[in-house]
């Protein structure tokens, strides 16, 4: 036998045997069409500007209202149709940078819920969280760690989508979930344009 021939043996070895059917023949394939719910975050794809509003109780917000900073969203269409990958970016009252996020956001048809893995690249800490669309809007919730190394849940919900803008909100739970701090931090977003550069 040509080493050729035993290299391509060794190699389809290590490839799973049901990609090479033609027919499913009662196995449980992955669904290669996307399905409609693969729309459902298909509002954030384009290129946005966004006024991100922390929480803050402090006095002086009190007198003279909470900062606010300022961004830049973008989203594309990724993952052959089932999801979509963005990034925000947050700069501080100065212009400099203040926050990098980039998230890989994918519908599991499976579990008929959305799954994201996001990165938040000044501070170098992944999460990963799920969330659901429900009567028109999209809520996610993961899991962080806090300053002080303690976990910690985010609900995150985009809210009044239009094709021109939409509103996020940040809500945080230090005990699982049983009480909530709500608007934490609140963004809101107006179209810059229907694509975004890379």
């Amino acid at each position: 036998m040509s080493r050729r021939l035993l290299i391509v043996l060794a190699l389809a070895s290590l490839v799973p045997s049901h990609l090479f059917a033609q027919h499913d023949g009662g196995g449980n394939l992955a669904a290669s069409t996307v399905p409609k719910e693969g729309a459902q975050f298909a509002f954030l794809i384009g290129h946005w500007d966004v006024t991100v509003t922390p929480k803050n109780t402090s006095l002086a917000a009190r007198i003279h209202g909470a900062p606010s900073f300022r961004g830049t969203w973008k989203a594309w269409k990724a993952f052959d149709g089932f999801g979509v990958e963005d990034e925000l970016r947050v700069t501080d009252r100065s212009g400099n940078p203040s926050t990098l996020l980039h998230a890989m956001r994918s519908y599991d048809a499976t579990n008929g819920r959305w799954t994201q893995a996001m990165l938040d690249v000044y501070r170098g800490r992944f999460t990963s969280g799920e969330g659901r669309w429900t009567n028109g809007e999209m809520t996610m919730t993961s899991t962080v760690t806090e300053t002080d190394g303690k976990p910690a849940l985010t609900r995150a919900r985009f809210y009044d989508i239009t094709p021109t803008a939409f509103k996020y909100q940040s809500d945080r739970s230090s005990d699982g979930g049983r009480t909530w701090d709500s608007a934490v931090l609140r963004m809101h977003a107006k179209r810059v344009a229907a694509t975004a550069p890379r």
